[in-house]
């Protein structure tokens, strides 16, 4: 799975309004979502507030995902997000796009602007997860880091762990199931369903379908004892997910998020 590990790198960047910019609270960043595809009708994900790292070692770390809400404070973050700031600090980058399938081996070189402006929309629901591409994983950060310096990671990390950044953009596409190390993702403008399954219990899915072809064909028919956990992260919450745990991500939107991995 060691190419899988770079998977979930980088998708997603929406942001706050500014004068001009689009509704407010979107950023500037127009609806992208899937339609017709809804929230879990119940989050099978612990949210918690105000939770200790104590709580959070013996709890949740080595055993289970959770959403943590209300640890950090990251408006300044997601201010400097929005659509219109973006393009003027970065618009002229050029960003690796990777392909929304399991081993994403796939790439594209472009401008981000080209990215947001040509490339930013919904999926086709019969498309395969090699075509479609999307802005996350392999790109060189460091270009990024006056952005970065704003962000307010989790406060828990683990022993023997170092924390890597990794964010991107992404309207109504996702990563299929995959696994690697423990890690943090956190929803900075949109919603992002995700579906995640501990790692003795493998999930039915096909390496290039996608996520979105996966709810509408494998998902209804399964068994209650085999459906996975499943929650939408909403911007603000955080979800923890555990070593190894097999995770798979839809937005809902057009979606911002940061994902801090503990490698």
């Amino acid at each position: 799975m060691a190419p899988a590990s770079r998977l979930l790198a980088l998708w997603a960047l929406a942001a706050v309004a500014l004068p001009g910019s689009g509704a407010e609270g979107d950023g500037g960043w127009r609806p992208g979502g899937p339609g017709a595809v809804a929230e879990e009708e119940r989050c099978t994900v612990e949210r918690r507030a105000d939770l200790t790292y104590a709580e959070f070692v013996q709890q949740y770390a080595f055993v289970r995902p959770v959403i943590l809400q209300g640890l950090t404070d990251n408006s300044r973050f997601r201010a400097l997000c929005s659509r219109d700031r973006l393009l003027a600090s970065f618009g002229d980058r050029v960003v690796r796009l990777s392909t929304a399938n399991t081993y994403s081996y796939h790439k594209v070189d472009l401008p981000f602007q080209e990215y947001v402006e040509q490339l930013l929309h919904p999926q086709d629901p019969t498309s395969l997860g090699n075509d479609t591409l999307y802005f996350f994983g392999d790109n060189n950060f460091t270009e990024w880091a006056s952005l970065f310096r704003h962000y307010s990671p989790p406060p828990f990390g683990l022993l023997g762990t170092a924390p890597a950044y990794s964010f991107g953009i992404a309207a109504g596409s996702g990563v299929p199931f995959h696994w690697h190390g423990p890690g943090y993702s956190e929803v900075i403008y949109g919603r992002k369903r995700w579906f995640l399954y501990p790692p003795e219990k493998t999930p039915e899915f096909h390496p290039n379908k996608t996520t979105l072809a996966w709810l509408r064909d494998t998902y209804p028919a399964l068994p209650p004892s085999a459906r996975p956990l499943e929650c939408t992260i909403r911007a603000g919450e955080v979800l923890y997910f555990p070593d190894r745990w097999w995770h798979a991500t839809l937005n809902l939107d057009t979606s911002v998020f940061i994902s801090t991995f503990l490698g």
